[in-house]
């Protein structure tokens, strides 16, 4: 018989394409299929020592356990998202046993079929829009300083008004980006903007949001962001997935662990 407790990635309809057999999920256990009522929770087996809600409470303080699970899981989405229709659950989802997955299947069943039949043939796309940092500009000679306070001030208010206006026009790029994105898209969401600080990337993040689009007009959807990376110097565009539509299943991230949940992605 299995013990442990039950780690659930995604919830699904049933698929007939056989997942990688060397695929593995968080702590190394292979996924399984748990169907159900017409659905399918994808679920591995992962030790009560470390999933408890005690021990949970601390490994989500561990940046570095936080990140391997948090690729486990990804890996395992990634891999159903290449053979069906998947709906992420939350990071660190885990339930007691298999009867706890189901009873979690059965109080949702009717939110898991409504989404699955909206996000049917669908992915998720992302697009970012930096303005890239300024270069570091030597320190001026002796003879380049400014003479007076008065003239310090007066090259401050200029560099200050040059950076506001490059800020505007990235902002203005990222207004027209959006609007032909989302005419290709069938949804979208708009997220905060990243600190470049936090997540280590360079520029100022003007546009993060999440498109939704159909796996036919991925293509087009993709060659439309490419045509765009060289309108405006000095600003970078970027574009991650497809992806498994997190940004649109929010509702289905929402199940209710019985042991305990954390946020991911």
């Amino acid at each position: 018989m299995t013990t442990g407790l039950r780690y659930v990635y995604a919830v699904c309809r049933p698929f007939g394409t056989p997942l990688q057999a060397q695929l593995r999920g968080v702590g190394g256990a292979p996924p399984a299929l748990l169907h159900h009522h017409g659905l399918v929770a994808v679920v591995s087996t992962v030790p009560e020592a470390d999933f408890c809600e005690e021990a949970l409470k601390a490994h989500l303080e561990d940046l570095d356990w936080l990140a391997a699970t948090a690729r486990a899981h990804q890996g395992v989405v990634d891999a159903l998202t290449t053979v069906t229709t998947p709906l992420p659950l939350r990071l660190a989802t885990v339930f007691r046993d298999d009867s706890a997955v189901r009873m979690m299947i059965e109080a949702r069943e009717e939110d898991f079929g409504r989404l699955l039949d909206r996000l049917h043939g669908r992915v998720e796309w992302g697009v970012k829009v930096y303005l890239e940092p300024e270069p570091a500009e030597p320190e001026p000679a002796e003879a380049a300083r400014p003479a007076s306070g008065r003239d310090y001030l007066r090259r401050r208010r200029l560099e200050s008004h040059a950076q506001e206006e490059k800020w505007q026009r990235a902002e203005r790029f990222a207004h027209s980006l959006h609007e032909r994105l989302a005419e290709r898209a069938e949804d979208f969401r708009m997220h905060p903007p990243q600190n470049s600080a936090l997540s280590e990337t360079p520029g100022r993040n003007v546009l993060n949001a999440a498109y939704l689009v159909s796996r036919a007009h991925s293509e087009e959807f993709v060659e439309l962001v490419d045509r765009t990376k060289d309108e405006a110097p000095g600003i970078r565009v970027e574009l991650t997935g497809p992806w498994a539509a997190y940004s649109f299943s929010g509702e289905a991230s929402g199940a209710e662990p019985v042991v305990g949940s954390g946020e991911g992605r």
